[in-house]
């Protein structure tokens, strides 16, 4: 049984389209399964989603693949040109990753919505106390499917100084969460945060980004 607390992301010699859903190197992928509020309890079936992660020579790419049985709740003038900030009120897929596995309290942080729309954000936690770059540009594109009862997302991370091409075997640290619905019980995680309140923003929950 793989362990649950690392996702292995395997490396592929095709950079793989951020929309191309089905395409096979994603089988060779391991699933995170998102099937957790933060808090640790269990989410109902119809919440759950999963997500995978793939690289190649040019770019770290992220599938999530989600239930949605209930309406969709998204901005209905979506803006697609520029980042958009609160994607986090509403329906939205999320990935955060420090690439420092020694500095966790540096990390990225990647938001796109089932509309297309998309942010992307470098964070520091200084003595607990957030500092946001929201001028930081990663060159992130985002693709998304919405069919029945599923909905697909994808975002494509082209390396760079911020998120440089890691080695087969580097080890980053990382987390996953998804955003469903209104109130409190809307939000999950790949790791839960165990916070008393709803908070993504917990580093040492952080589990394992594995490259192979």
């Amino acid at each position: 049984m793989p362990n649950r607390s690392t996702i292995v992301a395997p490396f592929t010699k095709t950079d793989v389209s951020v929309g191309d859903f089905e395409h096979a190197a994603w089988a060779t992928a391991q699933p995170a399964y998102i099937h957790r509020y933060w808090s640790g309890t269990d989410a109902p079936p119809s919440r759950h989603a999963e997500a995978r992660i793939i690289w190649s020579a040019d770019a770290l790419t992220v599938r999530f693949e989600c239930e949605q049985t209930e309406p969709l709740l998204v901005n209905p003038r979506p803006q697609l040109k520029e980042k958009t900030t609160g994607l986090w009120e509403r329906d939205v897929c999320e990935f955060f990753v420090a690439p420092d596995s020694a500095r966790p309290n540096r990390y990225l942080e990647f938001e796109i919505a089932p509309t297309g729309e998309w942010l992307d954000l470098a964070i520091e936690l200084i003595h607990g106390v957030r500092h946001t770059d929201w001028e930081f540009h990663s060159g992130m594109t985002a693709a998304t499917r919405v069919a029945g009862e599923q909905v697909m997302i994808g975002m494509r991370l082209p390396w760079s100084e911020s998120l440089t091409q890691p080695q087969v075997g580097s080890v980053w640290r990382a987390n996953l969460f998804r955003c469903v619905g209104l109130g409190d019980e809307r939000y999950l995680a790949w790791q839960p945060t165990g916070t008393l309140q709803p908070n993504f923003h917990v580093p040492e929950a952080f589990g394992r980004l594995e490259f192979v």
